[in-house]
């Protein structure tokens, strides 16, 4: 297999990646890989508008792993309020459980300890994904005991199937970058 790169997308990258993210995380398509919602969560996973403005924003990068010029997998990357912030992870699903998500989750905590100088980098997870969950602890994430509510109601986060949703935050401390 050859080398993945990685670059930040542009607003040309917008639909391959509404294509992808929804493929990792919504409808029978998702259940190639372990990371769907699809029992959790209908509707889209991202949007065009979303994708532009997490694009354009200062301190923000939605980071692109490609093999041999094909996007196989993308994450958002800020810095929010001085702490890094990681989401939007999604990995091709006919691809995952091959090391790709491990190299563009390193990619990007590396990329925010070198632009932003974050000392730590934070996500948040469905509570429920307990299999999701002890992937991110696997590397390095813990739980902090933060909960945050699931935004019932606004269909930019989907549409939900289950009424006990809500968010985690995890985080991990980031080595200090010269």
């Amino acid at each position: 297999m050859s080398t993945l790169t990685f670059r930040a997308a542009t607003l040309a990258d917008i639909p391959a990646l509404i294509t992808l993210v929804t493929s990792a995380y919504r409808g029978d398509a998702s259940r190639a890989g372990w990371t769907t919602e699809a029992d959790m969560l209908d509707g889209a996973r991202i949007d065009a508008q979303g994708l532009q403005a997490d694009i354009e924003r200062p301190r923000s990068t939605v980071l692109l792993a490609e093999r041999a010029g094909a996007l196989v997998a993308c994450a958002h990357v800020a810095d929010e309020g001085g702490k890094g912030y990681f989401g939007m992870f999604s990995v091709d699903p006919a691809q995952q459980g091959g090391g790709i998500g491990k190299q563009l989750m390193d990619a990007a905590e590396a990329h925010a300890a070198h632009e932003w100088g974050v000392p730590v980098m934070q996500m948040t997870v469905i509570d429920i994904r307990d299999e999701l969950i002890a992937f991110y602890e696997r590397r390095g994430y813990a739980r902090t005991g933060i909960k945050k509510p699931f935004p019932y109601g606004d269909e930019r986060f989907g549409i939900p199937k289950r009424d006990d949703l809500r968010f985690e935050v995890l985080e991990k401390p980031l080595a200090a970058q010269s």
